[in-house]
């Protein structure tokens, strides 16, 4: 079983002895720095999750305090086992192997696929609805006190102009252009920054949800991972995150069957009527915010990590923007510049 272990996993060998393990192997890990092993004991399986070590956080640590606060809202998230924080080890429940982006490989039809997403948009509602502060007025949730304000979005997007522009493509803008894209994502960032507030998974795209089989057929979990760094913002920014995926493409005419029905569920389950005019221009400049962040994100993993394996996602993602800034006049030149660093 331990020849699975590279010579620096003592450690685990060690927190091991003591579940009767059968098993022990190494997978393959996701962009963050976090490793995983599956663990098969006598009687079940089960994830195990190495981070850094906690020790002083313990159970104030991110991942701990939104498990169990999205568990206590009713939200499908991994069961926590057992944890080690001297060692950052902690004990989930085997959720398989299938993303809801494996999942949708298996897609045969557009009926199929609007069925797919309307499932996970439905546990996305129950997130908003269930999770935010209105839900729990006694909360000290740290989230609650995090928002995405127009600091923090415009933060994404120098973050993506130093290591997209300025550090994958090695551009120097000139700076007139500079100062065109700083003032027109900052009137982005304004803008998104102005709408009403709800709790966000923060990451919620196709390959941070599980899907896993059910004793019903044909009705999987569909279980959120990854939802350790959740905080306030638009309600459209996960739906962004989910429908303007940078790993799967939806057609146009499913997204907007999709912003349809988030719509008319919403408005439902809340009793709320939505402006939907407002509703889809703030979906569209959120899906801009958070593609070009995306965008960021993949090549930081280069500049700072040496991972090169999310540069093939840039083209799709750069497409999304492209398509969505095309719907904006007033966004034109912002548009202009964007592709004309990206292109030339």
């Amino acid at each position: 079983m331990l020849e699975y272990l590279e010579k620096d996993e003592v450690a685990l060998a060690e927190f091991l002895k003591s579940t009767k393990i059968k098993s022990v192997a190494k997978l393959p890990g996701d962009a963050s720095t976090r490793r995983y092993f599956r663990i098969e004991s006598e009687n079940r399986r089960m994830i195990l999750m190495r981070t850094d070590p906690f020790p002083n956080e313990g159970m104030s640590l991110p991942f701990l305090v939104q498990q169990k606060h999205l568990q206590s809202s009713g939200i499908d998230v991994p069961q926590i086992i057992d944890l080690d924080p001297t060692l950052g080890f902690i004990l989930l429940e085997d959720l398989g192997d299938i993303t809801l982006l494996r999942h949708l490989q298996d897609v045969v039809s557009r009926e199929l696929e609007r069925e797919i997403y309307e499932r996970v948009i439905d546990s996305l509602i129950d997130l908003q609805v269930q999770a935010s502060p209105s839900a729990h007025p006694d909360s000290k949730n740290p989230a609650f006190s995090l928002r995405f304000d127009h600091e923090k979005l415009m933060w994404e997007m120098e973050f993506m102009i130093e290591h997209f522009y300025q550090g994958y493509l090695a551009r120097t803008l000139a700076p007139e252009d500079l100062a065109l894209m700083r003032s027109q994502l900052s009137q982005i960032c304004d803008h998104l920054a102005s709408i009403s507030t709800v709790f966000t998974h923060r990451d919620f795209h196709s390959r941070n949800v599980m899907v896993t089989p059910t004793s019903v057929p044909n009705s999987p979990r569909f279980v959120m991972i990854d939802f350790q760094d959740g905080r306030m913002g638009p309600p459209q920014y996960d739906l962004a995150s989910l429908l303007k995926d940078s790993y799967y493409q939806l057609e146009e005419v499913q997204i907007q069957r999709l912003l349809d029905y988030y719509v008319t569920r919403f408005e439902a389950l809340t009793g709320t009527k939505m402006d939907r005019d407002a509703f889809m221009m703030g979906f569209d400049l959120m899906s801009v915010q958070r593609n070009l962040k995306a965008i960021g994100s993949f090549a930081s993993f280069l500049q700072k990590r040496g991972n090169p394996g999310y540069l093939k996602y840039i083209g799709n993602t750069f497409e999304n923007v492209r398509r969505t800034l095309l719907k904006y006049p007033q966004y034109s030149k912002l548009r202009e510049v964007l592709f004309h660093y990206y292109y030339f």
